[in-house]
């Protein structure tokens, strides 16, 4: 029995290690954008000093380890941060450029 015509084309990649690493892509899309985000609204707060001296250090320390972890997740996955960005077409990029 064959294919119906142009179905092959349709044709869904179900092979577990390239879904898992398309997940894990995913996800750490996400996770990427949401720590793009909090350090934009930590910056707007430092600018604005809103922040008290321990709110300031406590925050930047968390920031940072985030940042790190996230070194450490696209490694685990093979993936670099510019991996991790979406063209949204006439939206442009969905993530900030990535730090050199």
């Amino acid at each position: 029995m064959t294919a119906p015509r142009g179905r092959a084309a349709h044709a869904l990649d179900l092979d577990p290690e390239r879904v898992t690493n398309d997940l894990a892509a995913l996800v750490l899309t996400v996770v990427e954008l949401l720590r793009q985000l909090m350090e934009r609204q930590a910056v707007r707060r430092f600018d604005e000093g809103t922040l008290s001296a321990e709110q300031e250090d406590r925050l930047g320390t968390a920031l940072m380890l985030l940042d790190e972890r996230m070194d450490d997740l696209c490694a685990q996955h093979g993936l670099s941060r510019s991996d991790l960005n979406l063209d949204l077409g006439p939206l442009g990029p969905l993530l900030a450029d990535p730090e050199p």
